[in-house]
């Protein structure tokens, strides 16, 4: 046998053994405990944020935000704060949204009286306490990858292109 194709075979094979290993894992994680545990939330990965429509401030948001879960089709926490140019809050609303909602985080000028308005969104359980009030904090802070994917593909590539060499077949 060739050298060519042997070194191809060891590097499938390897590659094989290593896809197979991280796949076949059994690290006991947090979603193991959600798994064995189930928790009271509605549904896996249950959250809740705080939620209100212009509401005077951050306080009466707060104070009288229900304390349910959010619907499954979301992910986030959103904020929007309207306040005066002293930063003097005019109105504060937060929801429960799904991604879309948060792909135009940042502070605008709006065209009413000089007001300015700033959004923000985050991931996690009841993550909108505070207010945006600047470019730096009407930010969108995940925990987790916007893209994700299951699996290995990078070993499935990796996989094809031995393949490719050991067959001898070029692009």
């Amino acid at each position: 046998m060739e050298p060519g194709p042997a070194l191809a075979w060891l590097l499938l094979l390897s590659l094989l053994a290593d896809c197979l290993k991280a796949a076949q894992s059994r690290d006991f994680t947090v979603k193991d405990i959600i798994y064995l545990h189930p928790s009271t939330t509605p549904y896996p990965g249950g959250f809740k944020c705080f939620t209100c429509e212009k509401a005077a401030d951050n306080y009466e948001c707060n104070r009288w935000a229900p304390d349910i879960y959010c619907p499954r089709e979301t992910r986030y926490c959103y904020t929007q704060h309207t306040m005066e140019v002293t930063g003097n809050s005019i109105s504060v609303t937060k929801r429960c949204v799904p991604l879309e909602d948060c792909l135009s985080t940042g502070c605008r000028d709006s065209e009413h009286e000089g007001h300015k308005v700033c959004t923000s969104c985050c991931e996690g359980n009841i993550c909108n306490l505070p207010l945006p009030r600047n470019e730096t904090e009407a930010t969108f802070a995940t925990t987790s990858p916007i893209n994700q994917t299951n699996g290995h593909p990078h070993c499935m590539s990796v996989i094809v292109s031995c393949l490719w060499v050991w067959l001898g077949l070029t692009l």
